[in-house]
């Protein structure tokens, strides 16, 4: 299938937020930093209390304010600081969506961090989540990093819908980036995912280099893999964190 797709069928962003780390008990900074090509993005530093930094590339869809209760809960378990921003046009962020912007906002949001006196620019983790998992990849595959979590995302977008060509395409290609990766990488997906089916993760995974881990998640569908998969969810990803660091 080589369709390309339009972008108002992709991103679907909100500037409405549901609240902010510090109503879930999370200390944190509002920051905003500028892209290469002059755009203003907003995210949210909550510090942790080891070293390890997890940079979140979100879905296609909401805000940051709606990755809320994953964080808390990532945050209490693991330790861990966490930056999670907005691409643009989503949130408080500038400008309107697109495939290579969201790309040049995930390199903006690792060169922010960099910035920062208190992290640890060899102890980044990329984690990204359905088309942040593409945005993840993006990123991983052009910059070092300390390792690279994926959960519920696709080989490419052109093989997992099947929607009117446009200009220009759409494509998130994944499949044609993996290998240039070369850190830890561990995948995570439901089993039951009714937007990215788990032969697309698992495809994804089969192409990827080793050192790798696969976890899939009984019973879990696109959203709700953290809820479902519970203590084993945190503890796979608690496991890997914790075998970086050795």
């Amino acid at each position: 299938m080589n369709e390309m797709l339009p972008e108002d069928d992709i991103f679907f962003p909100d500037g409405c937020f549901a609240g902010d780390p510090e109503e879930w008990g999370m200390p944190f900074d509002s920051v905003y930093f500028d892209t290469v090509d002059g755009l203003r993005l907003h995210g949210w530093f909550v510090p942790g209390a080891g070293h390890i930094t997890i940079l979140w590339c979100h879905g296609n869809a909401g805000n940051i304010g709606d990755r809320l209760h994953n964080m808390k809960l990532l945050h209490d378990r693991l330790g861990v600081d966490i930056f999670i921003f907005d691409y643009r046009g989503y949130g408080r962020s500038q400008g309107r969506p697109t495939e290579e912007g969201t790309y040049r906002d995930a390199q903006a949001a690792l060169e922010y961090l960099h910035s920062r006196p208190d992290v640890d620019k060899d102890s980044i983790v990329i984690f990204g989540r359905s088309l942040g998992g593409a945005v993840a990849v993006d990123l991983a595959s052009k910059v070092p990093c300390l390792g690279l979590i994926l959960e519920s995302t696709f080989t490419s977008l052109t093989d997992i819908f099947e929607l009117p060509p446009t200009i220009p395409p759409i494509k998130y290609d994944s499949l044609a980036k993996i290998k240039r990766i070369k850190v830890p990488l561990l995948m995570l997906h439901g089993n039951r995912d009714e937007v990215v089916s788990s032969e697309s993760g698992c495809s994804l995974y089969l192409a990827a280099n080793q050192p790798k881990k696969f976890c899939a998640i009984e019973g879990a569908g696109h959203n709700d893999t953290y809820i479902v998969g519970g203590d084993g969810y945190f503890a796979a990803i608690e496991e890997f964190i914790e075998g970086l660091e050795t």
